[in-house]
């Protein structure tokens, strides 16, 4: 398992929008680009590991619905989130 609960309760409070906040696009971003990061790690060192490497495809396709969601409805949230992350341009 990747995330701990530590991780991840720190993750969401460092990128929710509001007090009570689990689901906004800014923490599922920032949790799937976790969870991203650790699967690279994985692959380093388990390059034939293509179940996993299907699992990330569908993490990283579902990250960039979620960056074309926020990008189109809060752009200044958008930007915010992908200069903390260290994604895009």
């Amino acid at each position: 398992m990747p995330l701990t609960a530590e991780k991840k309760t720190t993750l969401i409070e460092g990128f929710r929008v509001h007090s009570k906040d689990t689901g906004s696009p800014e923490v599922q971003i920032a949790l799937l680009s976790e969870r991203i990061s650790y699967l690279n790690e994985h692959f380093r060192a388990h390059r034939k590991d293509h179940s996993s490497r299907r699992g990330l495809m569908i993490m990283v396709g579902k990250r960039k619905r979620l960056l074309d969601y926020l990008r189109r409805s809060n752009p200044e949230s958008y930007k915010q989130v992908i200069e903390r992350l260290g994604i895009r341009k």
